[in-house]
């Protein structure tokens, strides 16, 4: 996919989240050897210098794979995030980070002055853009009554929305939204750790079709035209997630898994999570 600034981005992305550091490192390569070229971090993952130190010994040319990272809520703010940023980077080794998200919104559930520290944090990631130290910015559990006063003083738009998005809960409105403002959106726990996965509605179209349930789900997400992100430590699901991108379903089978309700996953109002 291309994102509004013309930069592309890989239509599925590995994601580490969760992943022990010591587990870290040999995913990440076994990822990039099998074809992955889109990997997910964050501060808050712990594991930032594992996913850098994969990423440089794979012997893939740093220009072939993306790498996002993201500032986390206790950096929020100009200076603070900019100081985040140093050690993101300094941890993950590279030159340059692909994408830079902020983790989580400020919420006004728990702070009167969230549009302000929502703004600041978002001035720090324009002026990472414009020194090129990062190559896209964006926003991750962002809906849109966060984006909207974050637009009011914003230079430069937000290229992504990194959402919960799987089978039962889309967020349609949000997805809509980002599709408005020209911002791709990403899928976090598109498998919601493996519950998706039992459902007879997709069970019935992995058995129909001779795919797996994961690449069922994997293969509704992109033709949502959202870009999932997966995890796995076992090299033979690294490859099987991968292998969906050569799954297209019929609009019949993207709207039966659309039309999906209480599925399960976390199912999160960013404003009431407390950790904001």
């Amino acid at each position: 996919m291309k994102l509004s600034n013309g930069i592309e981005i890989p239509s599925m992305g590995f994601g580490t989240y969760k992943m022990a550091p010591e587990d870290t490192k040999a995913s990440v390569l076994c990822a990039l050897r099998s074809g992955w070229r889109h990997i997910d971090t964050a501060a808050f993952y712990r594991n930032e210098a594992e996913v850098g130190e994969a990423v440089r010994e794979s012997g893939i040319a740093r220009g072939e794979i993306f790498v996002t990272t993201k500032l986390w809520n206790a950096d929020r703010g100009y200076d603070s995030a900019l100081r985040a940023f140093d050690r993101s980077q300094e941890a993950l080794g590279l030159d340059y980070v692909d994408l830079y998200l902020i983790h989580w919104p400020a919420s006004p559930f728990f702070r009167d002055d969230w549009k302000k520290i929502n703004a600041d944090s978002w001035r720090a990631l324009e002026r990472l853009y414009k020194e090129g130290r990062v190559r896209a910015i964006g926003l991750s559990n962002f809906m849109p009554r966060h984006i909207l006063p974050l637009l009011e003083g914003a230079e430069i738009a937000p290229m992504v929305d990194q959402i919960e998005f799987h089978p039962g809960w889309m967020q349609q409105d949000c997805l809509d939204f980002c599709r408005e403002h020209s911002m791709v959106v990403e899928a976090w726990a598109p498998l919601i750790k493996g519950e998706a996965l039992s459902h007879p509605v997709i069970t019935g179209i992995a058995g129909r079709l001779g795919w797996t349930p994961s690449q069922v789900v994997l293969s509704w997400v992109r033709a949502c035209g959202v870009v999932p992100l997966c995890k796995s430590v076992t090299p033979s699901r690294i490859a099987e997630n991968l292998a969906a991108l050569s799954l297209e379903l019929g609009p019949e089978d993207v709207a039966a898994i659309s039309a999906l309700h209480a599925v399960g996953g976390r199912c999160y109002n960013p404003d009431c999570c407390n950790f904001l």
